[in-house]
């Protein structure tokens, strides 16, 4: 993280990198399944590490400099990464099985966390970057490495 640390800059390049794997899977499911495969897995991997470094690392310490526990944001985004990761299991399960009419999941997710990304990146992000130090966001940042990868790299164990 030689670029600016601000909570911004960060998990917003990382919606970038998550997107583009995305695609990858969209873009090569029906012409190379493997390649769409792999690219799904790391989707799907990196993303509930995300959603693990927000809910576990980043919330907290929006909601206790704020106060905002129950009435601020981060209760709307919690309850949004419920129906992601219920959205990213109904598509892992037809990969799995090597179904690839995930069409209508797949433009749901992509609705979802388009309209979810945009709520952190323009509103969400930049607050907690206001209300912290940068030794703050420092610790935020050091402290999502000590998540167990266990925690979030659950996906397509048996294929």
């Amino acid at each position: 993280m030689s670029e600016q640390k601000t909570v911004t800059v960060f998990y917003g390049k990382d919606h970038d990198k998550l997107d583009d794997l995305f695609k990858v899977f969209q873009t090569s499911k029906r012409s190379d399944f493997a390649k769409a495969k792999e690219a799904f897995k790391e989707f799907k991997v990196g993303l509930q590490r995300h959603i693990l470094w927000e809910e576990e690392r980043l919330f907290p310490i929006w909601e206790e400099k704020t106060g905002m526990i129950e009435d601020g944001p981060t209760p709307v985004m919690r309850f949004e990464h419920s129906q992601i990761k219920q959205l990213l299991d109904a598509i892992h399960h037809k990969v799995e099985g090597q179904n690839l009419d995930t069409d209508q999941d797949e433009q749901a997710l992509v609705n979802l966390l388009s309209s979810h990304n945009r709520k952190e990146e323009r509103a969400l992000y930049p607050a907690i970057d206001n209300v912290t130090s940068a030794d703050e966001r420092s610790t935020v940042f050091s402290n999502m490495n000590s998540i167990p990868e266990d925690r979030y790299n659950s996906c397509c164990s048996q294929h």
